[in-house]
């Protein structure tokens, strides 16, 4: 800070004196030093009151060790939880994510299944070579893991101080052993945050697009991707308000959660919308959709899980979950499993 000063002071001075007074800006107000709340919300203790605290449902166990997990999904074969690490971010080391294979109790299994190696000569030397950057939602379909991966967000060499720009990339992985199976990039989108699939391998992904206090619904999309690889924006815009979650239902409707609102819009293949509920918190991320129509609805921002029963209001069976992101149902033992990505860890509710 005193170097900015001086050099902004220096400038003044060569301009007459102008902008000095400004450079020589007041400090910030000190914070209060504190530490964590146990698990709950708000993760960090409110300075205006420290003692504002909700813990998590006596009903979610959590389990540590793996990093930076946006999603997860259910492995029938192995009767395990995959769960896709997204390692650092692509500014400071590309090509660092990794999968990991999860026990129904929470303990790790393998924990580096998909990339095991090391970034660098390690991967790049592989036949075929490992490219697994920053995966965040991921599903199984005929014996294939697809995941919404991205490349780019490096460092520009001829752009100093910034960095690459992102492109979506569906990066595919075959389920018996491992190896790649293919990717799909979609030059249209910076990067997918969700995936659902219909039977007949049509996947709908999810950009969540900008919010908050300026919110551009252009950005809002839900894209199609053939089997083919072609590529198209299926919905933009209103009524979807920052879509995160998509999954496609028995019916083959395509059904979307928002960050922006409770809204839970259902849409057929065709682009009409046929329904919208209300999960009982808005800042939505994951979804889960069971056999009976009953949707499940994880909110990464204000921590609660709807459970949301056709025709009945929504009804919260767990809260205060940090950072609740794109949860899975693990059918092995009937649970939601809820990835907790900047805390490194997942959470577990039982369904019994």
């Amino acid at each position: 800070m005193r170097n900015c000063i001086f050099v902004a002071s220096f400038a003044g001075l060569m301009m007459g004196g102008v902008g000095v007074a400004a450079a020589q800006q007041a400090p910030a107000e000190p914070t209060p030093y504190v530490v964590g709340n146990p698990l709950g919300l708000p993760i960090t203790p409110g300075v205006e009151d420290p003692t504002a605290f909700n813990a998590i449902s006596s009903n979610v166990k959590v389990f540590g060790a793996i990093y930076s997990t946006e999603s997860c999904t259910y492995d029938a074969e192995r009767d395990l939880i995959v769960a896709p690490a997204r390692g650092v971010g692509q500014a400071f080391r590309a090509n660092d994510a990794f999968v990991a294979l999860i026990n129904h109790d929470g303990s790790v299994n393998t924990a580096r299944w998909i990339g095991v190696q090391n970034p660098g000569a390690q991967r790049d030397n592989l036949t075929p070579p490992l490219v697994l950057n920053e995966p965040f939602g991921s599903l199984i379909h005929d014996g294939v893991l697809y995941l919404a991966d991205r490349d780019g967000g490096t460092p520009d060499a001829s752009k100093p101080g910034e960095n690459l720009p992102t492109v979506a990339v569906i990066r595919k992985f075959n389920m018996k052993d491992g190896t790649p199976a293919g990717e799909i990039r979609v030059e249209g989108s910076s990067g997918f945050n969700d995936l659902g699939i219909a039977a007949d391998g049509t996947i709908y992904a999810s950009n969540s697009g900008t919010g908050g206090q300026n919110p551009k619904p252009e950005t809002w999309q839900i894209w199609k991707v053939a089997p083919d690889g072609t590529a198209e924006v299926f919905k933009q815009g209103e009524p979807m308000f920052q879509p995160n979650g998509v999954e496609v239902d028995k019916d083959g409707n395509i059904v979307v959660v928002n960050i922006g609102s409770p809204d839970v819009l259902t849409f057929s293949p065709a682009g009409e919308l046929l329904n919208t509920e209300q999960a009982a918190q808005s800042g939505n991320d994951g979804l889960v959709i069971m056999e009976d129509g009953t949707k499940y609805v994880s909110s990464v921002q204000l921590g609660g899980v709807s459970k949301m029963v056709p025709g009945q209001p929504a009804e919260l069976i767990a809260e205060n979950i940090p950072s609740a992101a794109s949860m899975c149902y693990d059918a092995g033992a009937n649970q939601l499993v809820i990835p907790m990505n900047a805390n490194n860890a997942l959470a577990f509710v039982s369904l019994e």
